[in-house]
């Protein structure tokens, strides 16, 4: 081997050796999640400002936060939706009054590529859609804050004299309920159904008689199948969406609920009182909203109660 390259050789290694020395002697501010920090990055972050120890605790904070959002964004599996992305940037230049092509010009002023522009739309849509999850998670009310709540509320109204009167319609349905079996299944219980509604309207046998022999719905079945008068929305989404189309009097052809297959009878209507559902209502969007508002304050508190976070030489 030459003299020449046994002393470029040399060199590279010094230099090597010198530039790890130099990465090992930078300091660790913290480490989040076991992801450090370096002193370096809070130097960055620091930006403009001047190098004083709050500028420097307040700057680790920042970039622990944004540590900790930018764990979330990748746990939540938040994906990018470009062709939203290009909406917002047109509708940053209709926000401003500019054209697509100034906004470019004002971006390029700034030093801004458009890839990065987008990209940080993107950041942003993105931590939105983590940060409205986080705070869909943390909202917790227990049905006993809401009726206590709801009391708090109608008695205030009633004390001053506002109370607010809701009322609804009433719905007094019969039905016939039957369920599928090992022997009996969906077809050949809807054709059940179809023949006793076709004997109920012949005459062959009222409506009454018929669930009593047949329903399985056995409470309401010793009644004729009567329900008595209810809300609609106390019942299954299907069986409420037959009952809100079917006239007075009129009987349903079969359909299917989660409890099986039937048939109803909308025997009268009433005006109902609704005024506690409607002060339920009420204090519930209270109660939600107050949750909201605060944990859209401290959402990113929320993250790091979870977080292991350990601060290096005592900062």
């Amino acid at each position: 081997m030459k003299l020449t390259s046994i002393k470029s050789l040399m060199i590279a290694m010094i230099a090597t050796l010198g530039t790890v020395q130099s990465a090992s002697a930078e300091s660790v501010m913290a480490v989040v999640n076991g992801n450090m920090i370096m002193e370096s990055q809070v130097l960055k972050a620091l930006g403009k400002k001047a190098n004083t120890e709050e500028n420097r605790k307040a700057a680790l904070e920042t970039i622990i936060d944004d540590t900790l959002v930018q764990e979330a964004i990748k746990k939540s599996g938040v994906k990018v939706d470009w062709k939203r992305v290009d909406q917002a940037v047109e509708e940053v230049a209709a926000r401003n009054g500019l054209t697509y092509g100034q906004l470019l010009d004002a971006l390029d002023y700034q030093r801004i590529s458009l890839s990065q522009f987008k990209n940080q739309i993107a950041q942003q849509m993105m931590m939105e859609a983590v940060r409205h999850d986080a705070i869909g998670q943390s909202i917790q009310v227990a049905p006993e804050q809401v009726q206590a709540q709801a009391r708090d509320m109608l008695e205030k109204d009633k004390a001053a004299g506002k109370l607010q009167k809701t009322t609804g319609q009433e719905y007094r349905i019969s039905h016939i309920l039957i369920k599928t079996t090992p022997i009996l299944d969906d077809v050949q219980a809807k054709a059940k159904l179809t023949q006793l509604v076709a004997d109920i309207n012949a005459g062959k046998i009222s409506f009454e008689d018929a669930a009593k022999a047949n329903s399985v719905d056995y409470a309401s079945a010793a009644d004729g199948g009567d329900l008595g008068f209810n809300f609609l929305d106390i019942y299954d989404p299907n069986f409420a969406q037959v009952a809100a189309k079917t006239s007075k009097s009129q009987i349903s052809a079969p359909f299917k609920s989660q409890f099986g297959w039937h048939v109803l009878k909308v025997t009268d209507l009433r005006e109902g009182d609704r005024t506690e559902d409607a002060y339920a209502q009420k204090a519930y969007e209270q109660l939600v909203n107050q949750q909201a508002q605060e944990a859209s304050k401290d959402w990113v508190k929320a993250l790091r109660k979870t977080a292991e976070i350990q601060y290096v030489n005592g900062k």
